[in-house]
């Protein structure tokens, strides 16, 4: 796979492609390429008779070829981008002739989102094979985002903590791009130097330091019921902000580890956070709960969570309120 900085790197050094086909799941690093080429490619000056945006809805494949074999006027190289492309997944393959050999003077910029092309067919062949760019952005497991967030803050002269870092996965998922666009607002309220602390995500951001799923976890875990049933009737108090079918997948996950690390025959620490993939910060955490949650109960409270799931999606519920199913939850899984 071709990394972005090192793509990046090229075009500052004037090594440019003659196509880049920006593919897969995470559009966060598709749209970072494909904004830098057309930001930093052409001159000002070049960009009114030699950058074209294009949309995938609304043009075909012999639309873009021949945009591309356009010659640039009073310019070196013309830069055609085609956005949302995943449109023309259909005939994408079609590409092929064009890739087999595509204009010298051309920058062709692919932003197909969500899906990738087969590397065995054609086009990537064609696109490799006359030293074009295929690059397949990944989507970031959930147990590495809080860890991007630390390496993105960090190269802007930011740290975060791990309680901070947590939050915001919790609160926003893996969405990349959200989750930039909510650093991005602490870096205003926040000078450089700064620790972003629970503190500064609860008060800019809006998320509570005090009552989310990352504390309710620690609550079970430790057996801590009063602060557990605390969290759980802010919930069903703030129902649209806390929804059930998160608390259980989150929940879920975690007995999932915490099975997972009953298993391990070595138990050091390092082992753990490499076993498990989760922060060193973490894991006291689960060293507590296991304590607490002997194999067999682990097993136990994960059946639970299936059955409350299943309820939570309105199987067998009776329109039960949010709020006591969340209390029942708790009921069975402290005394399971």
């Amino acid at each position: 796979m071709d990394d972005v900085k090192q793509i990046v790197a090229d075009i500052k050094k004037g090594n440019i492609k003659p196509i880049y086909f920006l593919m897969g799941e995470e559009p966060y690093y598709i749209d970072a390429i494909s904004d830098y080429i057309e930001k930093n490619v052409l001159a000002e000056e070049e960009k009114g008779f030699n950058q074209m945006l294009l949309y995938g809805r609304d043009v075909t494949i012999d639309d873009i070829a021949g945009n591309a074999k356009r010659y640039p006027m009073m310019a070196e190289r013309q830069v055609v981008i085609v956005k949302e492309a995943q449109d023309l997944s259909r005939t994408i393959e079609k590409l092929s002739e064009y890739a087999s050999n595509p204009q010298p003077s051309t920058v062709l910029v692919i932003n197909y989102k969500y899906k990738k092309i087969d590397k065995r067919k054609a086009l990537y062949k064609a696109i490799k094979k006359t030293g074009g760019v295929v690059f397949e952005s990944k989507k970031l497991y959930e147990n590495k985002v809080a860890d991007w967030i630390r390496r993105v803050l960090a190269g802007q002269n930011y740290t975060i903590s791990p309680k901070a870092a947590q939050m915001l996965v919790e609160f926003l998922g893996t969405d990349l791009s959200k989750i930039v666009n909510e650093l991005n607002k602490l870096k205003i309220m926040l000078p450089e130097g700064t620790q972003i602390s629970a503190e500064d995500i609860e008060e800019h951001i809006g998320i509570s330091k005090d009552y989310n799923n990352f504390e309710l976890r620690k609550a079970i875990g430790a057996g801590d019921t009063v602060k557990a049933f605390k969290i759980v009737k802010y919930f069903a108090d703030n129902p649209k902000d806390n929804p059930m079918i998160l608390t259980v997948s989150l929940l879920f996950g975690f007995f999932s580890q915490l099975l997972h690390y009953h298993g391990l025959n070595d138990k050091n620490p390092r082992n753990v956070v490499a076993a498990l993939r989760i922060n060193p910060y973490f894991v006291d955490e689960y060293i507590s709960a296991a304590r607490n949650y002997p194999m067999k109960k682990v097993s136990m409270v994960i059946s639970i969570l299936r059955e409350f799931d299943v309820r939570n999606k309105g199987v067998n519920s009776n329109s039960v309120p949010q709020g006591d199913l969340l209390k029942e939850l708790l009921v069975r899984i402290f005394t399971a």
